[in-house]
């Protein structure tokens, strides 16, 4: 086994040596091959991101896979004890089914004071889970911790375009905005999330549904609950059974007072016939196996070359003993060594090329930082598998040469 082991990192060792000392011969071709390892790792690297960025985005609307909303409508006029009951149930069925990531959603509007005068802001009522069920990104400041709801000035994310309304104010400073519509209740600014802004877009911002309830009318606080959802983020296998479960426990706890559905979003990953990466995926592949193909030709050819020029070192290693399989190993290990170099070089170029944050927030639609997704280390193991795979069928022919030399032949020589 010793043996073995010896013999392997002998064949190593020649065959760096070997590299070293025809280093001038495959540089050009190594250059070939890198430059096609940095394209294809760019490129499998700018479909992977771009296919994460669009999941996130869909799930910024429809919620993690996988997802269940429930709603409840009374078949009478809402009441407030049509809601308590209701959530009395939710917060029973949440905690007998263990699920940890839950929150409800839904939309109110109250009238605020901005320095150019009163406007409305649209707000999205939730809890806490809901930045993470939604993969939410927050710009400034925080999200809502643990116990927020028990403030007694309100806490507040607001939007992107809401928060440059307001100034762009220092968020260690604890900014404020007072709400007529909201009882004149002072609210305090935590964070701001990122979102879309076009002209004429309404200030947005995101509140507590505890928090909401404290300060609103009870009519507001009646008409926002009214149309509330109730989302859960669970196990993706379990999904439907437990869906099935909640419903049946929901309507039973309510009676027949009330319609029951739970929608499951089943979004068990993205159906690849709709996924806008495939065409760009399989381009991009496309064009980096032709480079390859290319850079190992080359790397046939100088290996061919490099066999033929060493015919007599050859016969003379045969006749001290060594093997056919390993002079055959020794001399495709060559270019496996070789490519492998220029495949790490390669693959950190890309790397590079990836970390510059105007080309990387192309790729990821303008996200950047801490909220964009990171580099895909798939994308590195395929380049350094491909400048692998190219080096061993490189050195594939000229090896099958080397131990067609004859001991008598190459003494010759």
């Amino acid at each position: 086994m010793n043996g073995f082991f010896a013999g392997i990192v002998g064949a190593f060792s020649d065959a760096a040596q070997e590299v070293r000392v025809h280093r001038g011969r495959v540089l050009l071709s190594l250059v070939g091959v890198a430059a096609a390892v940095t394209a294809l790792t760019v490129s499998m690297a700018f479909a992977d991101i771009a296919e994460r960025t669009v999941v996130e985005q869909m799930e910024t609307y429809t919620g993690r896979p996988t997802t269940l909303d429930l709603t409840a409508s009374p078949t009478d006029e809402p009441r407030i004890d049509h809601v308590e009951r209701l959530e009395s149930a939710w917060f029973d069925v949440m905690k007998r089914s263990d699920i940890t990531h839950a929150t409800r959603d839904s939309n109110a509007s109250a009238r605020m004071r901005f320095s150019d005068g009163a406007q409305d802001v649209q707000l999205q009522l939730v809890d806490q889970p809901y930045a993470v069920m939604r993969h939410l990104r927050m710009l400034e400041g925080t999200w809502f911790a643990p116990g927020d709801s028990e403030r007694l000035a309100p806490a507040l994310v607001v939007s992107r375009n809401m928060y440059e309304m307001l100034g762009s104010p220092d968020l260690r400073t604890h900014p404020t905005i007072v709400s007529p519509g909201l009882g004149n209740a002072r609210l305090v600014i935590i964070g701001v999330y990122d979102g879309p802004i076009y002209e004429g877009m309404p200030p947005e911002a995101k509140i507590l549904t505890a928090s909401f309830r404290q300060v609103a009318p009870e009519k507001d606080v009646l008409t926002a609950a009214s149309g509330t959802r109730y989302q859960m983020w669970v196990p993706q296998d379990i999904g439907d059974e437990l869906g099935k479960r909640i419903k049946q426990s929901i309507a039973g706890a309510l009676g027949d007072g009330f319609l029951v559905e739970v929608y499951n979003n089943n979004q068990g990953g993205m159906d690849p016939s709709q996924d806008p990466t495939v065409i760009f995926r399989l381009l991009s592949l496309g064009i980096g196996a032709i480079i390859l193909t290319l850079g190992a030709l080359g790397l046939v050819n100088i290996a061919i070359v490099s066999v033929r020029q060493r015919v007599r070192e050859i016969g003379v290693r045969r006749s001290f003993g060594a093997s056919t399989g390993r002079v055959f190993f020794s001399v495709m290990m060559e270019s496996v060594v070789a490519t492998v170099v220029a495949g790490f070089v390669g693959v950190m170029i890309a790397i590079l090329i990836m970390r510059i944050p105007a080309v990387y927030g192309i790729f990821t639609g303008g996200a950047v930082g801490t909220g964009a997704p990171a580099f895909p280390v798939g994308a590195a193991v395929t380049g350094m598998v491909a400048a692998t795979i190219v080096g061993a069928l490189a050195g594939l022919i000229p090896a099958i040469i080397a131990t067609r030399v004859k001991v008598i032949d190459a003494l010759r020589y």
